[in-house]
């Protein structure tokens, strides 16, 4: 029997997001090693966008940029791509090559993260990126017939 019978157990996932200067969050995602976020497509004046399809791991996550003329991003401190790493060395690793490439942590208005042991940058376009040293445990379903991590620090 299938782990997870729904559909969606199956699904891909593409994040797509307004960029104001589509070369500045590519430098942050792409250019640092550390992220090493794949370029899977990328285009210039289709329809009137230029955009990128960011690979986040394998082909199966995507983080897709677009600018369009006129479209300005407006994000909050809560749009935010979180990197759950599992440890902290992972996270001082790859907060490491990010702050030599000039982008510095800088402290989340969510005092969660801070007591997690995240490293918060913000990219050129004001998004939140944050590496977690944090794991998320298996989902199993609860006998409301919701999921729910095992982690239980919430």
């Amino acid at each position: 029997m299938p782990t997870d019978p729904s559909p969606i157990g199956a699904a891909q996932v593409r994040i797509a997001r307004p960029t104001k200067y589509l070369a500045a969050p590519k430098s942050l995602y792409v250019a640092v090693d550390a992220v090493g976020f794949g370029v899977l497509a990328q285009w210039v004046d289709h329809e009137g966008y230029d955009g990128v399809v960011l690979s986040i791991g394998d082909a199966t996550r995507q983080l897709e940029l677009l600018q369009q003329p006129g479209v300005t991003p407006t994000p909050t401190s809560e749009d935010q791509i979180v990197l759950y790493l599992g440890c902290t060395q992972t996270v001082a690793g790859m907060a490491e090559p990010i702050q030599a490439a000039g982008h510095q942590p800088v402290l989340s208005p969510n005092p969660y993260w801070e007591r997690d042991g995240a490293k918060c940058f913000v990219d050129p376009d004001g998004y939140w990126f944050i590496l977690s040293p944090s794991h998320w445990g298996e989902l199993s379903l609860h006998s409301s017939g919701k999921f729910h991590r095992s982690d239980t620090r919430f």
